[in-house]
C-alpha cells in the first residue's frame, strides 16, 4: 500500500505538469478549496491528500511515507493501514474546511503522514513492547522536529498536521481508554503483532538518522 500511494503520488504530480490536460487542471479540480466543499465538491476533502504543490512537496511527503509507512503496514495490514491513513487525511482536511477561511486552497499528503505518527506515538504509549527504546526515541524526536518546523515554515497547512496526528493517536489510543471494550479482531491484531515483534521492528537506528537527515535538509531547503 506504501508504493501504490506513493506511486499515486508521482503519477498526480506528474498530469499536473506535463502538457496532457489544460493547464493546471488537476489543481483547480482536485485541491482542496474550503468554498467549493462548502458548495458540494466533498471529494476535496479526499483528493488534496494525493495532489502536492511542486516536486519538493511531493518528494518530502513520499519519502516521509516511505520511511515511516512499511513497519506500520506489516503490523497492521494493508487494510487497516491505508483506513488510519486516509482516515487521518481527511480528518485533517475536514478540519482545515472548519478553521480556514472559505478562500483557503490546499493540497499535500501531510496531514495523513502525520497521522502515521500519531499511531506511532500511541504504540509508543499503549505498547511499548512492539518498538524499541532507541526506535521509540529516533520516532519522538522526528515527530518533535516535524512539529516544530510546521510552525517555523511559511505557507504551511498547520491545521492539518494538527489534526491529522490527533487523528492517527485517537485511532490508536482510544481501544485502550477502556480496555474492557476492545473487539476481538483488535485483541486478535494485538496478539499477533506481539508475536511478530522482530518482524515488525523499525528500520535499524543508523539507516533511520541518515533518512532523518534527508527529511531535515528538504524541508529546510526545498518544503513550500
Amino acid at each position: 500500500m506504501v508504493s501504490i500511494i506513493a506511486a499515486i503520488h508521482l503519477v498526480l504530480y506528474l498530469l499536473t505538469i506535463l502538457p496532457i490536460f489544460p493547464n493546471n487542471w488537476f489543481i483547480e479540480n482536485f485541491s482542496g478549496v474550503n468554498l467549493y466543499i462548502k458548495e458540494g465538491e466533498v471529494w476535496r476533502l479526499i483528493t488534496p491528500t494525493f495532489m502536492h504543490s511542486g516536486f519538493s512537496h511531493m518528494l518530502f511527503n513520499s519519502i516521509s511515507l516511505i520511511l515511516f509507512g512499511p513497519a506500520l503496514e506489516r503490523l497492521l495490514g494493508s487494510r487497516k493501514f491505508l483506513f488510519i491513513y486516509l482516515f487521518s487525511g481527511v480528518l485533517a482536511n475536514v478540519a482545515t474546511l472548519l478553521f480556514e477561511p472559505l478562500t483557503y486552497t490546499h493540497v499535500g499528503s501531510s496531514g495523513a503522514i502525520f497521522g502515521l505518527f500519531g499511531y506511532y506515538i500511541a504504540i509508543i504509549i499503549f505498547r511499548k513492547r512492539l518498538i524499541s527504546q532507541p526506535n521509540s526515541q529516533i520516532i519522538l524526536v522526528l515527530c518533535a522536529v516535524s512539529l516544530i518546523m510546521t510552525f517555523l515554515q511559511p505557507n504551511i497547512n498547520v491545521i492539518a498536521h494538527l489534526f491529522g496526528l490527533l487523528g492517527g493517536f485517537l485511532i490508536g489510543a482510544i481501544p485502550y481508554f477502556n480496555k474492557e471494550s476492545l473487539s476481538d479482531s483488535f485483541r486478535s491484531t494485538t496478539s499477533w503483532a506481539g508475536s511478530q515483534r522482530r518482524n515488525v521492528s523499525f528500520q535499524s537506528p543508523v539507516k533511520v538518522l541518515i533518512w532523518a537527515m534527508i527529511i531535515i535538509l528538504a524541508v529546510l531547503g526545498f518544503w513550500k
